[in-house]
């Protein structure tokens, strides 16, 4: 069955929280064809790369099929009565406080929903917390503190409508790329002027009128200094201050900000200021360079107030606007996924809010205080204080700060249990208990993107094996634990009325989530729910809030709060001169336990890196793609090195990606320390203070091979490709033996060998084959080696001694590092286009190539390339392809 007569299913995308519809088919055998939903409010049909590539992650590969108990197969009773004995256990002997959960984005609304209540509800614990902690936690913050619920005032089409949009800590066109292309559209069709504040060049700058570079961490000085030049010229708005409280206050702590700390030149800080302060239509987008801050909270209320003083919020086309990170943090947030607040915006430390939630439920207790958000979660687990730990689709011994430490913690924690796709991750190789769950095209519910509008996933594919949906499996405990009545759930459906049956209490209580419209919403309703925007009730559905001055607070009014700038908590020093900034590549997500899938997303950047500017460089002795090793307090790592200006001198930056299972030394957050905002709890991932130096290496090397190798060295960094993996390598001993070590990485013990051996120059290849072709090849120097990677990356059907030379032969193909991956287009073909064919504008090789012509964020990239290589001395770089 070819799958080709198989209706299409709406359904929204797995990543990011835009929340692009998708149209999904599947073809019968396992497989999926993905586009754009063109009717979706949220992409009208656009998708990014990592959006066109969700049919290549949805295999088998990798998938855990059924549940393990101790490393050992088990049968889901076993399993789950396990886990209920266990928690029971340790609730009945150290309190309830002794348990934990850690979620995740990844989880549906009714997931969520599920996982709240019984942590919160039944076993009367606050510690859930989510990995939304490390993203957005100080936009929740800082909305309560302004506006007294944690509410996104405007929506998506305000950036259609916006006269100067604000990118602060926000690269759009990489992170969020159907947003940036709205950004871009509405340039070309009003000309939307772009200012992005960042302290790196990021691709998002390409259609930037200005660019300000500040200094990591001094973005609160530069929106005071904002704050008092509305003053100064009158910008203020008397009227709309009049729905707010403090602005004489944060006007004094504004002043006493000092704008040079920013290290921008006053010119550029006093164009920035009139562009805003004159511009009327202003929306400001900020994302993790504003959130992962110890001055996170404070950033995101010296933006709200340049807004809430101009009254420039909620009306079309202005107004703050965060962009989420998870497809569904959002829908954390709204049910209560984090620590620190109750479900539907309700206040855990309001005695009213608890009352009526513990009444809904009709749940025994209900927790009076906070729970254990993340960082101190893991610290008390590491001092014993926890001892029953539950991750669920998330993968904490990578992403946390100080992430060596938080593994070991997990790893000594009494008993661990994690929810997943895979059993190959770095936190599921440490659990107790791991249990398969259903993933994004297998399971159902609803999900909330960043401008509040609820769309469903839908299933379309069978879970493989054993794995079942979060709800069920969380449910399935409840009752196991004696709680039959309150998890009696049989279908989404049940779980979302109850739920928006309970925003009916915020409702009550004045707050902004209310959703009780869809309280009676019938099971073929729920099955057709379109997109809709929140609140829905009685008195209101969707649009945007704040116009009418109304907000959350007691008063009904806004607060502005006096913020003043506080540097990085771990700024550079002696012995760690540079700021390390931390962020996401193009085409990867997270831990790339889901886009380290796909060939195609692996090929644009098959390596960690780490960005340096060339003056560092020049002084630290190093050459383009050398490795270096980057130390700080906590941990040290291992990268290939970029030389770029992007950077500024004394500041590096690298991706987060890579795991111990595609990069072991190249483990960012194992180089971030636990530092965290005293108010939102999130962790500063984008200031840890590093030195760095050259890796003294004994040798360089490159693998291709059919099956994933298993490399003992110093360093290695793996990636798929469309045959199978590729590697890089490099250790600092002499290896003598190396046949041997390759059949050993390779477990290719009986393969057929073909070698080149040079010992004197410590160089060595070798090609292992059998009857039916070349099954690894391995390249090793003493020095880093110049190879068509790119090419070998496809095993391409030709004789081993072929292999051997590392290049393609002459009327064979390299068409270089992907640079487009919507439609896979290389390096060397996009040169050849602006050299030989003199394509010398994005849009010219759009129309000769696609790149480009999809989701956009290769066009920067595209327009380098233009600038570099449109002279006739450009020639073609020969080591790219390394990083």
């Amino acid at each position: 069955m070819d799958g080709t007569g198989l209706p299409e299913t709406r359904s929204t995308c797995a990543y990011c929280g835009v929340g692009c519809g998708v149209l999904l088919r599947p073809d019968g055998a396992g497989g999926l064809a993905v586009r754009g939903d063109p009717e979706h409010p949220a992409n009208y049909g656009r998708l990014c790369s990592k959006g066109m590539a969700l049919g290549e992650t949805v295999g088998l590969d990798h998938r855990l099929l059924a549940p393990r108990v101790s490393g050992q197969d088990a049968s889901w009773d076993d399993a789950l009565q396990l886990v209920a004995d266990r928690f029971a256990t340790t609730i009945r002997d150290h309190g309830p406080d002794s348990v934990a959960f850690y979620v995740s984005g990844q989880l549906l609304t009714e997931d969520y929903y599920v996982a709240n209540k019984l942590m919160k509800g039944f076993i009367g614990s606050a510690n859930i917390d989510t990995n939304s902690r490390l993203c957005m936690a100080s936009t929740v913050a800082g909305h309560k503190r302004a506006f007294g619920t944690d509410t996104v005032p405007g929506t998506y089409e305000d950036l259609d409508k916006a006269d100067l949009i604000v990118l602060v800590g926000s690269n759009l066109a990489w992170c969020h790329p159907v947003l940036y292309q709205r950004v871009v559209a509405a340039r070309q069709a009003r000309g939307t002027k772009i200012v992005v504040i960042d302290p790196r060049r990021t691709a998002s700058c390409s259609q930037a009128d200005l660019h300000l570079a500040l200094q990591p961490g001094s973005d609160v000085a530069l929106f005071n200094h904002l704050l008092t030049q509305i003053h100064a010229g009158g910008h203020a708005a008397p009227e709309f201050l009049d729905h707010t409280v403090g602005f004489a206050e944060a006007l004094e702590a504004a002043q006493r900000d000092d704008p040079a700390v920013t290290g921008l030149d006053p010119d550029d800080i006093e164009r920035f200021c009139t562009l805003w302060t004159q511009t009327e239509r202003v929306v400001t987008i900020f994302s993790q360079g504003v959130n992962q801050s110890s001055s996170g909270t404070d950033k995101v209320n010296a933006i709200l107030n340049c807004h809430l003083a101009t009254g420039r919020i909620g009306r079309e086309g202005m107004g703050p606007f965060s962009v989420t990170g998870q497809p569904n943090a959002m829908g954390g947030r709204e049910v209560g996924g984090l620590a620190n607040m109750l479900a539907c915006h309700l206040d855990i430390e309001n005695e009213d809010h608890r009352a009526a939630v513990q009444g809904f439920w009709n749940a025994p207790t209900l927790p009076q205080k906070q729970g254990l958000k993340a960082v101190d979660l893991f610290r008390s687990i590491e001092e014993g204080k926890v001892k029953a730990l539950w991750v669920i689709h998330t993968n904490p011994a990578v992403t946390m700060p100080d992430a060596d430490r938080v593994s070991a913690a997990i790893k000594d924690c009494p008993f661990t249990v994690v929810s997943d796709l895979t059993a190959q991750t770095d936190t599921a190789r440490l659990a107790d208990v791991v249990l398969p769950a259903a993933g994004w095209a297998e399971k159902s519910g609803t999900v909330t993107n960043s401008d509040r509008t609820i769309s469903r996933q839908r299933a379309v594919l069978t879970p493989p094996g054993q794995a079942r949906a979060d709800w069920d499996i969380l449910a399935e405990v409840g009752r196991r634990m004696g709680w039959d009545e309150a998890f009696s759930f049989d279908s989404l459906a049940q779980i979302f009325r109850e739920y928006a049956a309970m925003s009916s209490l915020a409702g009550s209580f004045g707050k902004d989530f209310d959703i009780s419209g869809l309280t009676d919403i019938t099971e073929d309703d729920y099955a057709e729910l379109a997109p809709t925007r929140w609140p829905v009730s009685a008195k209101r559905t969707g649009g945007r809030f704040f116009e009418d001055g109304a907000f959350f607070h007691p008063d009904g009014k806004a607060r502005l709060l006096p913020v003043s700038h506080r540097p990085p908590q771990k700024a550079p020093s002696e012995t760690y001169p540079f700021a390390l900034n931390t962020g996401r590549n193009r085409d990867q997500w997270h831990t790339m336990t889901r886009s380290g899938l796909s060939p195609r997303l692996s090929a644009h950047l098959a390596e960690p890196y780490v960005e340096v500017n060339p003056e560092d460089a020049k002084k630290l002795g190093l050459a383009p793609a050398d490795l270096v090793e980057i130390t700080s307090a906590v941990g040290k790592g291992i990268f290939r090195l970029r030389i770029t200006d992007a950077v500024t001198p004394g500041q590096v930056f690298a991706p987060i990606h890579w795991t111990g299972e595609t990069a072991p030394a190249a483990r960012v957050d194992a180089l971030v320390p636990s530092v965290t905002d005293p108010i939102s709890g999130q962790p500063e991932s984008k200031a840890a203070a590093v030195s760095v130096k050259p890796m003294l290496a004994a040798w360089y090397g490159f693998a291709v091979s059919v099956s994933a190798p298993a490399p003992s060295s110093d360093y290695w960094a793996l990636a798929k490709t469309d045959i199978g993996y590729r590697t890089e390598l490099a250790g600092c001993h002499v290896i003598d033996d190396w046949e041997g070590t390759a059949r050993a990485w390779f477990d290719l013990h009986d393969a057929t060998a073909t070698v080149i051996e040079d010992p004197k120059r410590g160089a060595f290849r070798i090609v292992l084959s059998n009857e039916h072709g070349v099954l690894a090849a391995l390249y090793v120097s003493s020095q880093p080696i110049s190879l068509m990677r790119d090419y070998l990356a496809t095993l391409p059907d030709v004789a081993p001694y072929q292999l051997l030379s590392g290049r393609a032969a002459l009327d064979q193909v390299d068409c270089g590092p992907v640079v487009c991956s919507c439609f896979g287009v290389g390096l060397k073909t996009i040169i050849s286009a602006i050299q030989d064919e003199r394509h010398l504008s994005v849009a010219e090789i759009g129309e000769a190539l696609q790149a480009g012509t999809n989701c956009g964020s290769c066009r920067p990239e595209l327009a380098d390339l233009i600038t570099e290589y449109s002279t006739p001395e450009a020639k073609t770089p020969k080591r790219r392809a390394q990083v």
